[in-house]
């Protein structure tokens, strides 16, 4: 989930209004009736009011259904902590880009795939968690900035493509090279590129002088062919393409890992099904995506 910057949140045009950063440049001044308390007298319930403005979990790009479903209720509790210990923003969003990193390399271990699996599970809850607890703590000190989204977005980069990766050394057996591996730095690239595309339809934009987001809301998104506007609505509705997604593919490298260790197969079976199955999304959706792009008004 990505730091948008206090006008984003609350319906201004960002092109227009300054981040709220209480920095020289860009400064914003805080509304009248805002008292939040210095940053060692937070609250629970300041952090929510502050860090959770409406509107938050509705992002519908941004904003993670784990988010939704679970991590924002817990996140201000670890964003009280922060702010006590003094973190700034951008230093949670760098723990969160190596906890991303190292769920990669924890399951590339060549060791028991059931306890890799585990820890590449949990250190992407971590991840999920510090992404939502640096723009919480961004917003509540007023330090929003183009720099924390730029970070942001080179964290999810870093996360998917060290997690792929690392499945392809599960699926290999050990760090050696193989096919496996090969397949797993495919699917990486997919991911990166999937990424690439999307965010290059904003660098796209805005050198040629437009808003970064088309007018006409989700119809810009659409294609204007009906025949791939059906099928990019049969492939929204499916959501296979989450699975190259790191919080989707840490619980199913998990599940795939039990699925081993039950069946005491010789070879990681579940673990290369899974592979394969990753590796085909990752490039077909690389494909669909630059077209579903193309054929829609987003670069109108």
């Amino acid at each position: 989930m990505s730091r948008p910057m206090e006008a984003e949140l609350s319906g201004q045009n960002p092109s227009t209004q300054p981040p709220g950063s209480p920095e020289p440049s860009g400064a914003a001044e805080p509304p009248g009736d805002d008292h939040r308390p210095h940053r060692k007298g937070a609250r629970i319930a300041d952090i929510r009011r502050y860090g959770q403005p409406p509107g938050l979990k509705d992002r519908r790009n941004e904003e993670h259904w784990a988010g939704r479903l679970y991590m924002r209720d817990l996140s201000p509790f670890f964003g009280w902590i922060a702010l006590r210990l003094g973190f700034s923003p951008n230093q949670l969003t760098y723990l969160m880009m190596l906890s991303g990193v190292l769920a990669g390399v924890a399951v590339s271990l060549p060791a028991d795939p059931l306890w890799t699996a585990l820890a590449g599970a949990f250190l992407i809850q971590v991840y999920l968690l510090l992404d939502c607890v640096d723009g919480e703590v961004a917003r509540y000190l007023r330090q929003t900035s183009v720099a924390g989204v730029f970070l942001d977005r080179i964290g999810h980069y870093l996360s998917e493509v060290s997690l792929l990766a690392g499945l392809g050394f599960m699926a290999q057996g050990g760090w050696e090279n193989g096919g496996w591996v090969e397949l797993g730095l495919l699917a990486a690239l997919g991911a990166a590129l999937i990424k690439a595309e999307t965010d290059n339809v904003v660098v796209a934009r805005a050198k040629s002088g437009l808003p970064a987001d088309p007018t006409g809301g989700d119809r810009a998104l659409r294609p204007r062919s009906t025949g791939i506007a059906l099928a990019r609505q049969a492939a929204s509705m499916l959501r296979f393409h989450r699975i190259i997604g790191a919080v989707e593919l840490s619980l199913l490298i998990l599940a795939a890992a039990v699925i081993d260790t039950l069946t005491g197969a010789d070879d990681p079976v579940a673990v290369r099904v899974l592979m394969a199955a990753v590796a085909a999304v990752a490039v077909l959706q690389t494909l669909l995506h630059l077209v579903s792009i193309l054929a829609s008004r987003r670069l109108k």
